[in-house]
C-alpha cells in the first residue's frame, strides 16, 4: 500500500480514526473527512494529512469533499465511510424524524460517498468501503430502523459491485458488533448493557476499532484485488452463531 491514496470519511470517529491511522502506518497517503472541523484538523495535525469538512448527509459537501482530496491527493486509489449512528428504539415508538435522521445518516450518507467516488476513480479502478452492522442480519430486537438502514447499504454495495466491475471498482462492507465509540457510549458505559451485549457475542467479549479497522484497511488494500461484492462480518460471531452457555469458573 505504500504510497497509494485513500479518503477515509467519517474520521474521527473510533473506527474512521483507527482505520485512517492504520493506512498512515502502512505508508499511504490519507484524506480525512470529518464533520466537526476542530476534531478533524487535529487529527490532520497529528497525521499531517490533508483534510476536509463535510455533513455527509449533504451530497453537494460530500462531492466537495472529496474533489478537495483528489486537488491534495492526487489520483484516489480507495475510499471508505465509516460514518454510522444507532437508534434502539422499537418500530411502534420510532418517529419520523428519528427515522429519516437514521436513513440520511446511514444510507443516504453511503449513497453519496458511492456516487462521488466511482466518479473520482473513473476507469482507474480502486477499492470502496462501507460500514454496515451485525444487526443487518441477526436479528436484534429494538434494532428495526438501523437494520433497514444498513441492510440498505449492503444491498447498495453489493448491486454498485456488479455496476463497477467492468472499471475494475471493487465495493464491500463490513459488519462490525459492537465496539466502543461515541456512537455505542451509552451501551457500553452502562454495566448491566455491555454484560447483556457481551453475552451475546460468542467470543464472550465485545470488539475494539482497531479489529473492524484492519478488516476495512484488507479490504482497500490492492492486494486484495479478487474480492468484490462481500461483507464481512467483523463481529465476535454476534451475526451467526449462537453463543454457548459459559460454565462457571
Amino acid at each position: 500500500m505504500n504510497d497509494a491514496a485513500f479518503v477515509v470519511f467519517g474520521a474521527t470517529g473510533a473506527i474512521g480514526s483507527a482505520t485512517a491511522r492504520g493506512l498512515v502506518a502502512a505508508g499511504a497517503r490519507v484524506g480525512l473527512v470529518g464533520k466537526r472541523e476542530d476534531a478533524t484538523r487535529a487529527l490532520a495535525e497529528e497525521m499531517a494529512m490533508p483534510f476536509a469538512v463535510a455533513d455527509v448527509t449533504v451530497s453537494a459537501q460530500v462531492d466537495a469533499a472529496l474533489a478537495t482530496m483528489k486537488e491534495r491527493l492526487g489520483e484516489i486509489d480507495g475510499v471508505t465511510s465509516c460514518v454510522g449512528s444507532v437508534l434502539l428504539k422499537p418500530a411502534h415508538l420510532t418517529k419520523d424524524e428519528e427515522l429519516a435522521a437514521t436513513l440520511a445518516v446511514n444510507l443516504s450518507s453511503s449513497f453519496y460517498v458511492l456516487r462521488a467516488s466511482v466518479k473520482a476513480m473513473g476507469d482507474r479502478g480502486g477499492s470502496i468501503v462501507f460500514c454496515s452492522t451485525a444487526a443487518a442480519r441477526a436479528g436484534l430486537a429494538n434494532h428495526e430502523a438501523i437494520a433497514a438502514a444498513k441492510s440498505g447499504v449492503e444491498g447498495m454495495a453489493i448491486a454498485a459491485a456488479a455496476t463497477y466491475a467492468p472499471r475494475n471498482i471493487r465495493i464491500n462492507c463490513v459488519a462490525p458488533g459492537l465496539v466502543p465509540s461515541g456512537i455505542t457510549a451509552r451501551i457500553v458505559g452502562q454495566p448491566a448493557a455491555l454484560a447483556a451485549s457481551v453475552a451475546m457475542h460468542a467470543l464472550g467479549r465485545i470488539g475494539t476499532p482497531d479489529e473492524v479497522a484492519r478488516a476495512i484497511i484488507w479490504l482497500l488494500d490492492p492486494a486484495s484485488s479478487w474480492v468484490t461484492a462481500q461483507v464481512l462480518a467483523v463481529d465476535g460471531g454476534l451475526g451467526s452463531v449462537r453463543p454457548s452457555v459459559r460454565a462457571p469458573k
